[in-house]
């Protein structure tokens, strides 16, 4: 299987790493041709310190990398027929996903015809939503792709520097199509990296976006001295309504409770290679927010989807008093102390009847 990974990040180099340790042909992309060329030369990426990089991995900066992918159509070809299919990720942050998709859909669609092609399936590896249009990542690649591939997402509690150690990991393959998820879990699944397959493509985007949110709010309560049972409560009541807007937008349940939801979760709210959790820190710290972004080290995805989480829940009318906190704390300049005095004393609630996700 020939495989094209978009994104020179660490999450994208380490994804690309596994599917060279299950034997694909896979080109590694960046939009930077100077950054492409200096890892292809020294065999290890910055964002991956310590972690070789294998001599068969191609790293390229020019996107014309794709016209190596088998894009015939054959009318033999179905969704379920995994034969002689090739793979495309889509590692880059959040905002890049539309530019991104915008640039390689010229070079996917070089017949001009308008039939599905199932010889390509595009993964969707970027965890956000985006601004203003609050689309869903696999939303943006459908429309900007043409509409005639399937496309897939790929998310769980999964630190790009551990997979890159080939520390044991799961994940969720999510896709409406059965054909196209186990295609991914089959493209992904090793020894080390272990892929289940869902239906709820919706859930498991959602989840991906919602917990960077969670993940900044428990790097705050860290920054400010709070400590586990804290962070307990936070994570627990803050998945509660996670779930309740992930329902509303046609997501289940059971998703929010599983390795994209409750693992993602966990993972970002308590490792320090979370950067929206590093961010969070400085910010409990007293640090302004624009410097505490700039001082983690990478995208903030938390920030962004802050803003995107409360149109949704307005628009939906699903209360969600956590992430609507985190928006006034990170958009509003509001004081974190009355935040925390305003969760704390909200009004009594029975916890079984609330619980969205069970």
């Amino acid at each position: 299987m020939k495989a094209v990974v978009l994104g020179g990040g660490g999450w994208g180099t380490a994804l690309a790493l596994v599917l060279c340790d299950n034997g694909h042909d896979v080109t590694l992309w960046t939009h930077n041709a100077d950054k492409a060329r200096k890892i292809a030369l020294d065999r290890e990426n910055p964002m991956l310190p310590g972690v070789k990089l294998p001599e068969n991995l191609k790293i390229t900066g020019d996107l014309s990398c794709l016209s190596d992918l088998d894009m015939d159509l054959n009318p033999a070809d179905d969704i379920n027929n995994n034969n002689n299919k090739n793979i495309i990720i889509c590692a880059v942050p959040s905002f890049a996903v539309r530019e991104t998709a915008k640039k390689i859909a010229p070079l996917l669609n070089k017949n001009n015809n308008n039939l599905i092609n199932h010889n390509i399936i595009i993964v969707s590896a970027s965890k956000g939503i985006e601004r203003d249009t609050n689309c869903r990542m696999s939303e943006i690649l459908w429309f900007e792709t043409g509409r005639k591939y399937s496309i897939a997402a790929l998310s769980g509690p999964s630190h790009a520097e551990e997979v890159g150690l080939r520390l044991p990991t799961g994940c969720v393959a999510a896709c409406p199509e059965r054909g196209a998820a186990r295609f991914v879990q089959d493209a992904f699944m090793n020894p080390y990296f272990r892929v289940y397959t869902s239906y709820d493509m919706i859930g498991v985007e959602l989840c991906a976006a919602m917990k960077n949110i969670i993940a900044l709010t428990c790097g705050v309560c860290d920054g400010m001295g709070y400590q586990d049972n804290t962070k307990a409560l936070l994570m627990t009541r803050a998945m509660a309504e996670m779930a309740r807007l992930g329902e509303k937008l046609g997501g289940s349940r059971r998703t929010f409770g599983g390795l994209a939801g409750m693992g993602d979760l966990i993972v970002t709210c308590t490792s320090m290679h979370s950067r929206n959790r590093r961010a969070g820190i400085l910010i409990g710290q007293g640090l302004d927010i624009q410097t505490a972004m700039k001082r983690a080290g990478g995208v903030v995805e938390g920030y962004y989807a802050a803003a995107s989480v409360k149109q949704l829940a307005e628009q939906e009318s699903v209360e969600m008093p956590i992430c609507q906190c985190a928006y006034q704390v990170l958009y509003e300049n509001r004081d974190i102390q009355s935040v925390t005095a305003e969760l704390m004393g909200r009004a009594r609630k029975d916890e079984l009847l609330d619980a969205a996700w069970l």
